[in-house]
């Protein structure tokens, strides 16, 4: 067990399934492919922030914090699952939309006004807009006598993937699984950066393989080792090194761009949904599982390597993509 210092609130009493991808395995003709079922939590219809927001979490409750404050579009599975999380915890929530108020995004984040948030429309303003905007809105909350936790600081919930590879080394152990090559998408990094330093605390058993959704391969390479030196300093660690040779960019499954659709990530969805009965969806889970079947049977891999798809959830983004769809 990894020892971190920094507090925990437990949202996540049991590990994720880690499971075999059988049917997949005969329609692929490779043996040795697994999935792990981060979609798959019992909270909010799951995903990978709620490993993060363990330690959001625990950081607000040490500070006395009273309200989260949350910023994503409509859709995110950052606020829907942030404001479960302060609902269990007890905590008020307040959510900054960057994006009009209209009927559409309305129904987009029904969700979180089920599980309470107040959600706040700010139009269609930049990230950079939006962060200043939820300082305001934290200086006006303070103002008033409440105490609000931003969530969102990069190392703190990286330390949620960190603690992700050691659960996932100690399934490959106890089920004899061949586990040497996990995927999972390349994004904004905590999540990323957080597995990566914590497959290098264990002493890198895994090659990590990030199939980017959003950036080109050097901007992505510059998030990583960013939230991994901070990562370092944060938990005292300068000796874990990030080791180039054990993690692999792929840029070719981006397409048009972020959130974009593509055929490769389209056959994904219903080559996994028909095989084995699981969802994904376009903007973050499609493009890296394309990635993943190819890496099964391109030969890039020796066949006595087994890969493990990192499934991060994200699943009710489906429900506002039908759009997306060409073939269905």
């Amino acid at each position: 067990m990894f020892t971190f210092p920094q507090a925990r609130y437990t949202l996540l009493e049991q590990p994720t399934p880690l499971a075999p991808l059988a049917r997949l395995e005969k329609r692929l003709g490779r043996s040795g492919l697994f999935i792990k079922r981060d979609d798959h939590m019992p909270i909010a219809l799951g995903g990978n922030k709620l490993r993060s927001l363990e330690f959001w979490l625990g950081a607000a409750l040490e500070e006395g914090a009273d309200v989260l404050l949350v910023a994503g579009a409509p859709v995110s599975n950052q606020c829907r699952l942030t404001a479960a999380a302060a609902a269990i915890a007890g905590l008020d929530c307040v959510i900054i939309h960057n994006d009009a108020e209209t009927a559409q995004s309305l129904r987009s984040s029904y969700l979180n006004r089920i599980f309470g948030a107040e959600v706040r429309f700010v139009g269609s303003i930049s990230e950079e807009s939006r962060a200043v905007r939820i300082e305001e809105i934290a200086e006006e909350l303070r103002a008033v006598g409440r105490r609000p936790y931003i969530v969102g600081s990069a190392v703190i919930g990286a330390l949620g993937y960190a603690m992700a590879a050691l659960e996932l080394l100690t399934q490959v152990r106890e089920s004899g699984s061949p586990i040497r090559h996990v995927i999972l998408p390349g994004s904004m990094g905590p999540t990323e950066a957080g597995f990566t330093f914590g497959n290098a605390l264990l002493g890198h058993p895994f090659d990590v393989h990030l199939v980017s959704v959003e950036y080109g391969q050097a901007d992505l390479a510059a998030r990583i080792a960013r939230i991994f030196g901070e990562l370092q300093h944060f938990v005292g660690a300068s000796e874990v090194q990030l080791d180039d040779a054990r993690i692999h960019y792929h840029m070719d499954y981006l397409g048009p761009g972020y959130a974009l659709p593509t055929p490769e990530g389209e056959n994904a969805i219903l080559t996994l949904a028909r095989t084995e009965g699981i969802l994904l969806e376009h903007t973050y889970t499609a493009k890296p599982f394309a990635g993943f079947m190819d890496m099964a049977t391109d030969g890039s891999i020796d066949p006595s390597e087994g890969l493990c798809f990192l499934h991060t959830g994200g699943v009710p983004t489906l429900f506002v993509q039908d759009q997306l769809f060409q073939t269905i």
